[in-house]
């Protein structure tokens, strides 16, 4: 693995490799808590570990709904618990389909 790095989860710092996934950091740091299911309120965690399943889905940098089994840390990342669903409607991240209106540009 690569260079120390620094990053921030819920407040917290921790350290890192350059080259780790956000998953692999967190739980190499004894994390393994990712996030909460919005139906259960159970605990969500790394399943598939390739992206498909979605149930390690965070809050990167501001960006809701990150997949941290294939983002890759970077020096001073913020990450979060994702815990409810992303404001799609109410976001630039997420744009409209081409030709689909959303309520807030009517």
């Amino acid at each position: 693995m690569g260079s120390p790095v620094t990053i921030y989860f819920e407040g917290r710092e921790f350290r890192a490799r350059e080259g780790q996934t956000v998953a692999a950091a967190l739980m190499a740091n004894g994390i393994y808590k990712l996030g909460q299911s919005r139906n259960l309120s159970q605990a969500r965690g790394l399943y598939c570990g390739s992206g498909r399943c979605q149930s390690c889905l965070m809050t990167i940098d501001g960006v809701e709904h990150v997949r941290s089994c294939i983002t890759i840390v970077r020096d001073g990342m913020v990450i979060k618990q994702s815990i409810g669903d992303p404001d799609v409607l109410n976001s630039d991240i997420y744009p409209p389909a081409s030709g689909v209106k959303s309520p807030d540009r009517i």
